[in-house]
């Protein structure tokens, strides 16, 4: 029985450390999507940190990428950008962001 609960026990440990790691990989995939987008709208160093927080923060809103996904799309909608290239970077700083735990 003692296998089994370690076993267990083991399991549950490496759950959570696979969830940590992913919420940190978010973030930071949402970081480096904060900077994108601030380039492309030629914001100044203190407002690209506030709108960092903006992107990261908008992630809570719902389970999943699409709300920072419509975040995005609607900060860039007059910059013509589509949404094809928004997923692409997406999938392209979650990437990066991976590398940096690895």
């Amino acid at each position: 029985m003692s296998s089994f609960e370690d076993r267990k026990k083991s399991f549950e440990k490496k759950f959570a450390h696979d969830q940590e790691l992913q919420f940190k990989v978010s973030a930071r995939r949402n970081k480096y999507l904060g900077q994108w987008v601030s380039n492309i709208l030629g914001f100044d160093e203190n407002k690209e940190k506030e709108y960092i927080q903006e992107v990261i923060k908008a992630d809570f809103a719902e389970a999943g990428d699409q709300d920072v996904h419509r975040k995005i799309k609607e900060d860039l909608k007059d910059h013509n950008i589509s949404e094809e290239q928004i997923r692409n970077k997406m999938d392209e700083l979650n990437e990066k962001a991976k590398s940096d735990f690895s």
